[in-house]
């Protein structure tokens, strides 16, 4: 399929604006970078009953987490979610307007953490954290008016990388159980060469390879990170006993391939897995659906998967 037309309409802005590669940035650079990425994008017009900051003992200190309340009685289902951003950029206000709207659409209790970032912090600290957030959500799901019987995860790119590896370690590590995994254009493996995508998409769509290099140059300091199924959970032996997963990927993104490789191979450990990958969009389009209408599509996609898997 060719380009969307908005989306095309969308790069040329950021072209004309002289927007950088990430990799030619400094991570400062890069984060300052997409924050006023998103500023682009009109806020979420939905109402929701209330947002606060907390922060909660982490595995290196304090941690920070946004917590967002929908209208309505509690207990509600609990979400986590986990920025995008290669583990280097986001933080918890680049991601706002996404959460609150997942918030009002779905009627769930979002919990959104701003775990550490490389290179400052290198892996495994992104996920041990978002572990920690997690069990911490269900150990004090009465105090954020939760239910730990319906808890998912959620994340966008490095963040569905994040989720994935959340579920994953969940499973094999003493629990609790989640009910829902939403998985959008996540990164779950560090081997370029495997997926044509990588190749057909590597450079003129926002995010490139050069990019995920980078990305990854600052977050994989340790070889011997490249056995972790924590940093490549495509990798695990077995997918079995995961919960339910919604898998978004795009056309026009190098993730897209790693993305449905995943799907498919969840689907076949008996997993139950519904995914779709939107055709003439980028990387990012999901977390830009103020602006474009098939980022629009793919948000009320996940809120309505959400309804029926988590909030039923």
């Amino acid at each position: 399929m060719p380009l969307n037309p908005q989306v095309q309409g969308f790069l040329g802005t950021l072209a004309a604006a002289g927007a950088q590669p990430f990799h030619t940035m400094e991570p400062a650079q890069a984060r300052q970078a997409i924050n006023m990425l998103m500023q682009m994008m009109p806020p979420s017009a939905l109402q929701i009953a209330g947002v606060r900051d907390t922060h909660i003992a982490g595995p290196a200190g304090e941690l920070k987490l946004r917590i967002y309340t929908p209208n309505g009685k509690g207990p509600f289902p609990i979400l986590m979610y986990f920025h995008g951003g290669g583990f280097v950029i986001g933080d918890l206000d680049t991601f706002d307007s996404l959460c609150r709207e997942t918030c009002a659409g779905a009627g769930v209790v979002m919990v959104s953490v701003d775990y550490r970032l490389a290179p400052e912090h290198a892996f495994p600290a992104a996920s041990d954290d978002c572990l920690a957030a997690t069990r911490w959500a269900a150990a004090h799901a009465v105090e954020i008016n939760g239910d730990a019987g319906r808890l998912g995860v959620s994340g966008d790119s490095a963040g569905g990388n994040l989720a994935a590896v959340t579920a994953l370690r969940l499973r094999d590590e003493g629990g609790p159980a989640l009910k829902a995994q939403l998985l959008v254009y996540p990164v779950v493996d560090a081997d370029p060469d495997a997926y044509p995508s990588m190749t057909e998409n590597a450079e003129g769509y926002l995010l490139g390879r050069k990019d995920m290099e980078w990305f990854f140059g600052h977050y994989v300091k340790d070889p011997a990170a490249l056995t972790s199924i924590s940093l490549r959970p495509i990798k695990a032996e077995s997918l079995k006993g995961l919960p339910p997963a919604l898998v978004i990927t795009a056309e026009f993104d190098p993730l897209r391939d790693e993305g449905n490789a995943y799907a498919a191979k969840l689907k076949a450990a008996g997993v139950a897995v519904e995914s779709k990958s939107y055709d003439g969009a980028i990387h990012g389009f999901y977390t830009f659906f103020s602006g474009l209408d098939v980022g629009r599509q793919a948000v009320d996609q996940g809120i309505a998967w959400l309804k029926k898997t988590l909030v039923a």
